[in-house]
């Protein structure tokens, strides 16, 4: 499947599938703008993904929001009375494929109820793209009078350098939104195998993709397009 039918598809608000590198996780995500997700959206991606649901927001928009990396508030948390959570705080070589994780707070949007049902996801969801295309248009934002924490959208923040720093399932999704001309906050689902109890092989996501019709798109190839 060819980048530009991938972008294409992003431009028009529906889902693709992305495959990070053989060499990382060697995991397919659903991918799709924040924006445009419905609650079928989410109802595939628990169904026939069954990952996190996350959403990527580019780093300058996550920098105006005030949202840090989760490690670092444990960091920070750890240095101010809670020392048993030193402990838990990543270090340099706790990923083997990878230096930190993106992962930064879990939020619900405050007009959820629980958080968790697909149409309270998909409004957490929503608003959270639209805070990103806000603030991103020099918008005065309060994140804590829309948001609460913790709640059932893990949000992940991109590294500043995208690819150059990091070559995730975050920094791919937010290149991709980039490229398409698109508000970078993007919704990433691993999708798992119910059998094997593994990652979905690149094999069996081809496969999916061809069933439904929905583009497969491999991180190499948004690398060597960059």
């Amino acid at each position: 499947m060819t980048l530009e039918k991938a972008l294409d598809a992003i431009k028009q608000g529906k889902m693709i599938l992305l495959f990070d590198d053989d060499n990382r996780e060697g995991e397919t995500d659903f991918v799709m703008p924040a924006l445009d997700v419905t609650p079928a959206d989410i109802v595939r991606m628990r169904k026939d993904g069954g990952g996190l649901i996350c959403v990527a927001i580019q780093s300058e928009a996550a920098e105006k929001l005030g949202l840090p990396f989760i490690s670092d508030i444990l960091r920070s948390v750890s240095l101010d009375g809670h020392r048993s959570l030193q402990t838990v705080v990543e270090k340099t070589g706790d990923i083997s494929y990878d230096s930190r994780s993106s992962f930064s707070l879990w939020v619900n949007h405050r007009e959820t109820f629980t958080g968790i049902p697909d149409n309270d996801r998909t409004l957490t969801i929503n608003k959270i793209g639209e805070i990103v295309r806000d603030v991103l248009d020099g918008k005065k934002i309060d994140f804590g009078s829309e948001f609460r924490s913790p709640g059932h959208v893990a949000l992940l923040r991109a590294a500043s350098g995208l690819l150059d720093e990091r070559r995730g399932q975050t920094e791919l999704s937010i290149q991709l939104a980039l490229m398409a001309g698109i508000n970078p906050s993007m919704v990433v689902c691993e999708m798992l195998d119910e059998n094997t109890g593994k990652a979905l092989s690149k094999e069996d996501a081809i496969k999916y993709s061809k069933s439904y019709n929905i583009p497969f798109l491999e991180g190499k190839n948004i690398i060597e397009a960059v």
